[in-house]
């Protein structure tokens, strides 16, 4: 065990302890009297002392101690009862700590970091596995959590583990903290504190990693920049644990298509480390033994299982879920079963010495289990499961069964295609014919000795005879048993039926895509030559669009399911559709094709690893993506002929998505030759599709009229590839590939791939953007990741975050990441280079901004329309930004006005934009399902169309600004006394505006005196619509008047008299009866009236102002305003723009508490 380090002085000691390894800084010693020569007269005296210097323990035989080769000083860190107990310790210090003290320079700091690593190591041995057995621990680590990185409290941590942090090539020692959102890490050593904080939705790369300097270790990737943690005592527990929320944060945030509401993560402030576990430990489970997504693991028991046809008793695992009982043996490979439990009906313990027990199955079948661990607790748990009411009979194939499925309204085929347009005909003895035969006689013996259906014995021999081929007549009912779909079908009786019922007559984006691809599917088979065919596969594509609307329909789709109908009958073929989009392939059918892109960064990776050679002559790998993208989602159905695809078919349905991977990497190195002397990609492209042209069926007892005709098919010069060799090839070079690899491969990769995806999201947006306004590109790239992560902030502690709904990928790059007004109002007021004096005055404003940049009035805000209004605040001149602030104290609706004097800064808000079409027509469920749409295509022409008519738009002029009314720009005038606040010049600032306001005030009534004064106009010369009143009242003195005029709180105390400061309250308010006129202003202070005729406003106009009300134009505040140099100073001041970035960055996540 670990020991707090204590010193220990060696020198002039007894030798009470023999060295038995050492190192330049540890020694392993054992004591006297213990080993080899404990029977001494030593170990006589040292056992002695040990008796009577020590009365209350004894002392550990073993013991490790710490020393570096400039100090006599030894300090004793970890001591073992037994040679194996302390060689683990030992073992450990070589793998994790030897080469890295190398890096320091000095003993004492080697010391130092010795002793903080055993000490976390004594703490992480104390640390319970579960915070249920532990509470007070778990809860210090929560308040110390909470404390060092000021997260919300609604922060749920996870889990934490002692580790070093490498920085440069010291490492920092201290604690790792992984909670729902985020991953942490503080360390305080020598001085030196080092604080991290990363959100696991900017994770690039995790990955475990060795090096010369680093024994194992955690690579963390974040934005590009890498991030080491090494010396974990339990590093793979928490590489699994880092992994799990790492993925969890992905599906949440951005592969929404498979993350579902029932989700059993789905409350992020429920997680725990023992909810991953069993979470993870469900999933692997279920995708081992091919079971619905219903099913949990429950129990697992070790034990024996008698094979009948090894004659031999199998080491393995009892796994029991809700509905069914699983047995593994314990590689997994010998054999496994699948047994319904609706299919037991008695349990019985024939031999209690043996702990045997006896399960028996319907079929005069029975199972013998023995050495089973809590023997009683199995039986009783199998017993009560079987007592409840079973499910419908199981899947048994039957060719003799035709008509129309019972209970529907629609006619639905239960024969597969196949036996439809090419009946089996038992009396031909064509030699392909005889060999087929010969398949069927093997299954059919294969199934006399281990079974047929659910509970069949899966074995090596079972892998053998699928790579051989499976006989046309057992095709669908394999691939029925093998996929798993035979336990979804028989769970949801009756399923399909209601389904259909459902769609029936509905229209849909997705009913029209599947119109339009029917005829594209297997166009040369005669079976979709005719509308039985192209009936049923509508039939099953519309149901599975409608039980299903995240996926809806997807090309490719069509592809596969017409293969399926093939063989299978029609609902036996939507159940393995379903089993293939949404369990073997996952996120292979969605908007952007995850799945298919990570298992091409898989087969990238094997590419690397297996094939060396070709990957030393074609530096870039990015080639076979491309061209394999379609081997990957078709299954090899799309390059290969149809009689040739359904062998590769029979192997995916057994070994999933390694069966493809192993069959690709077999072409490639079957062409390797080729490929080599390839000069460019063209030439490799070629190469392949004249192997595929070559790849032949010599078995397939299909008649000519159905097997595809390739273009070298009567080309003799052409060698021919047998597909079953290539296949059994694959399987002989690359069958060690292990599945339980593949699947660790797709979680590292899935992570690389998103992010991708991400990187090109942002790339595109920063290009659209970048054109229009003065940030520079680190800064846009900071205001974009900043942008993002408030898209996210409000989704972290939510369920039901209305930001997640917001987010969708198949709108418009510049429409994926918007913020309602909450979210905006928190970044602006970060980010706006300047602060309001009180809270609720700067959300008074960031509402204002959020309502004149959401152009459209669909109260989201996307990042161009954010930063374009972010970028006249910080980097637009003197009167682009008076003209904002004017804007901001507009009433909403007084008149429709641009936010930027060039229209060209934003797109056009038109009702049926592309976007606004897409929320409309959510309802459907199918509207952003097509792979093609929302990508490139669309977006290309939305962009274009958005660009010409933004071309089209004039500049905006200042003279278009409507009027400003007495309360609106009372409103200004305290949003510019808060802006000033703080200023250098803030005296100065306030008396500026101060003059302006009574210069203005009292420039108003000069106007209406002169227009008291001036004749009356002609009757001719004034509209009659627009005759105004001969008097009006006094106006009342408004709150914000008063406000203003006694400076109460909004104004600090300043040496300027009430006189000169702000106009009297008799300044203020009009004493004319007639309409006011408009002054021209000049900077010199100068006026002239002008009549404000009734043609400046619409009588319906909110802007109209009312009689005896005052008001202003934007040209008389710019003008009068531009004779303050000090104003004019502030506002052409540069703005530290990275500064504010920082703040943000740094205060983003405590303004979200």
């Amino acid at each position: 065990m670990w020991l707090k380090p204590e010193e220990v002085l060696l020198k002039n000691a007894l030798k009470l302890w023999v060295t038995e390894k050492s190192n330049d800084y540890f020694v392993l010693q054992r004591r006297r009297g213990y080993g080899e020569d404990g029977g001494g007269l030593t170990g006589l005296l040292v056992g002695t002392l040990d008796t009577v210097l020590d009365s209350t323990a004894k002392v550990a035989p073993f013991r490790i101690i710490h020393q570096t080769p400039d100090s006599q000083v030894y300090w004793n860190i970890a001591c073992g009862a037994s040679l194996e107990e302390i060689s683990q310790h030992w073992d450990w210090l070589q793998q994790n700590v030897i080469r890295t003290l190398s890096v320091f320079d000095s003993g004492e700091d080697i010391t130092s970091f010795v002793q903080g690593k055993i000490r976390g190591l004594i703490a992480e041995e104390g640390k319970s596995a579960s915070d249920e057995e532990d509470p007070e621990r778990y809860r210090e680590a929560v308040l110390r959590f909470e404390r060092l990185f000021g997260l919300p409290q609604r922060e749920k941590l996870v889990t934490y583990f002692s580790c070093s942090y490498w920085r440069g090539r010291v490492p920092n020692q201290g604690w790792i903290y992984l909670s729902t959102n985020f991953l942490c890490f503080y360390s305080y050593m020598l001085g030196n504190e080092v604080k991290l904080v990363y959100p696991w939705d900017e994770v690039s790369r995790l990955e475990r990693t060795s090096s010369v300097l680093l024994a194992e270790s955690i690579r963390v990737c974040v934005r590009g920049e890498d991030h080491f943690f090494s010396m974990l005592l339990r590093l793979q527990q928490t590489y699994l644990i880092m992994q799990q929320l790492a993925d969890y944060a992905i599906v949440r945030f951005f592969d929404k298509e498979t993350f579902h509401a029932e989700h059993p993560l789905a409350n992020p402030l429920h997680i725990t480390q023992r909810a991953l576990e069993i979470h993870a430990r469900n999933q692997s489970f279920r995708a081992f033994f091919r079971l619905p997504q219903e099913e949990n693991l429950c129990e697992v028991y070790e034990s024996f299982l008698w094979v009948p046809f090894s004659l031999v008793n199998t080491l393995g695992k009892i796994c029991v879920s809700e509905n069914y009982l699983c047995f593994a043996s314990q590689d997994g490979s010998q054999c496994h079963l699948i047994i319904p439990l609706w299919e037991v009906f008695s349990v019985e313990l024939p031999d209690r010495s043996s702990r045997a027990l006896t399960v028996c199955l319907r079929g005069k079948r029975a199972l013998r289990f023995s050495e089973v661990r809590d023997l009683e607790r199995l039986a009783a748990t199998i017993r009560r499961k079987c007592g409840t009411e079973g499910s419908p009979q199981h899947f048994i194939s039957n060719p003799d069964e035709e008509g129309v499925m019972v209970g529907q309204s629609q006619a639905v085929s239960t024969e597969a295609l196949m036996n439809v347009f090419h009946p089996h005909d038992a009396e031909n003895l064509d030699p392909k014919m005889l060999k087929e035969r010969m398949k069927e006689q093997s299954w059919q013996i294969h199934f006399a000795e281990y079974g047929r259906g659910t509970g069949m014995f899966c074995t090596k021999k079972t892998r053998d005879l699928i790579v051989r081929g499976v006989p046309e007549t057992l095709r669908g009912e394999l691939w029925m048993l093998f996929s798993g779909a035979v336990h979804d079908m028989t769970s949801h009786p009756g399923y399909y039926g209601r389904l259909l019922e459902e769609c029936m007559g509905s229209s849909s984006l997705a009913c029209d895509e599947i119109e339009r691809d029917l005829h594209r599917s297997l166009p040369e088979h005669p079976a979709f030559q005719s509308d039985t065919g192209i009936s049923a596969l509508r039939r099953v594509l519309t149901a599975y669009a409608h039980r299903n609307p995240k996926i809806g329909y997807c090309q490719a789709m069509n592809i596969l399911t017409s293969v399926l109908l093939l063989y299978a009958k029609e609902e036996e073929a939507f159940w393995l559709l379903v089993a293939v989009c949404e369990r073997m392939l996952p996120d292979y059918f969605n908007r952007r094709i995850i799945g298919a892109l990570v298992d091409q960064a898989v087969f990238e990776e094997l590419i690397r690893e297996r094939l060396t050679q070709l990957t030393e002559h074609m530096t870039d790998l990015s080639f076979f993506s491309s061209v394999s993208l379609s081997w990957f989602l078709t299954l090899f159905i799309s390059v290969l002929p149809i009689e040739s695809a359904v062998n590769v078919v029979d192997c995916f349905f057994y070994d999933g998505i390694k069966a493809i991977l192993q069959l690709g990497l077999a072409v490639l190195d079957y062409n390797m030759d080729n490929l080599l002397c390839c000069h460019d990609d063209a030439e490799a492209v070629t190469v392949l599709n004249r192997f595929f042209d070559s790849v032949t069926n010599k078995d397939s007892p299909l008649p000519v009229t159905v097997q595809q005709a390739s273009a070298t098919a009567n080309d003799k010069s052409v060698q021919k590839v047998d597909i079953s060799n290539l296949i059994k090839e694959a399987y002989e070079k690359y069958g060690d590939i292990r599945t339980e690899e593949v699947e660790n491969m797709r979680k590292r990769n899935k992570l690389y791939v998103i992010q991708t995806l991400e990187d090109t999201t942002k790339q595109n947006v920063l290009r659209v953007v970048a054109q229009d306004v003065k940030f520079s590109a680190a800064q846009l790239d900071e205001l974009y990741m900043l942008f993002k992560r408030q898209h996210f902030v409000s989704c972290y502690w939510s369920v039901c975050s209305p930001a997640l709904q917001n987010h969708d990928p198949s709108l418009p790059y510049l429409d994926q990441y918007q913020l309602d007004q909450s979210q905006f109002s928190s970044l602006f007021n970060l980010l706006q280079p300047w602060t309001a004096r009180t809270h609720a005055r700067s959300r008074s404003l960031a509402r204002s901004a959020f309502r004149i940049l959401d152009e459209n009035g669909d109260g989201l805000v996307n990042f161009k329309e954010f930063i374009c209004g972010l970028d006249i605040l910080n980097n637009r001149s003197f009167t682009e930004k008076l003209k904002f602030l004017f804007k901001l104290h507009l009433q909403p609706g007084t008149q429709e006005f641009k936010i930027l004097p060039s229209s060209r800064f934003f797109p056009p808000a038109e009702d049926h934009s592309f976007s606004t079409r897409l929320s409309d027509s959510a309802e459907d469920g199918v509207i952003r399902k097509c792979p093609e749409r929302g990508r490139a295509k669309v977006d290309l022409q939305e962009y274009l169309k958005q660009w010409q008519e933004d071309l089209q738009r004039r500049e905006e002029n200042i003279k278009d600004l409507p009027r400003i009314n007495q309360a609106q720009f009372i409103g200004l005038t305290k949003t510019l006394y808060g802006v000033f606040h703080g200023d250098e010049e803030e005296e100065s600032l306030y008396r500026a505006v101060a003059r302006v306001t009574s210069l203005l005030l009292r420039m108003e009534e000069v106007g209406r005196k002169l227009q008291e004064s001036s004749p009356q106009k002609t009757p001719q010369s004034t509209p009659p619509s627009t005759a105004q009143p001969e008097t009006s009242p006094t106006l009342p003195t408004s709150p914000e008047t008063e406000t203003l005029t006694k400076d109460e709180g909004d104004r600090p105390e300043s040496p300027v008299s009430q006189q000169e400061t702000a106009p009297s309250h008799s300044d203020i308010t009009p004493t004319s009866t007639s309409r006011p006129s408009t002054p021209t202003s000049s900077p010199t202070g100068t006026s002239s009236p002008m009549l404000d005729t009734p043609t400046d406003t619409t009588p319906s106009s909110p802007s109209t102002v009312r009689d005896g009300d005052w008001s202003f134009s934007f040209e008389q505040i710019l003008a009068s305003l531009l004779n303050e140099p000090s104003v004019v100073r502030f506002f052409e001041r540069a703005i530290d723009t990275d500064s504010r970035i920082a703040h943000a960055r740094k205060n983003q996540l405590k303004d979200a508490h």
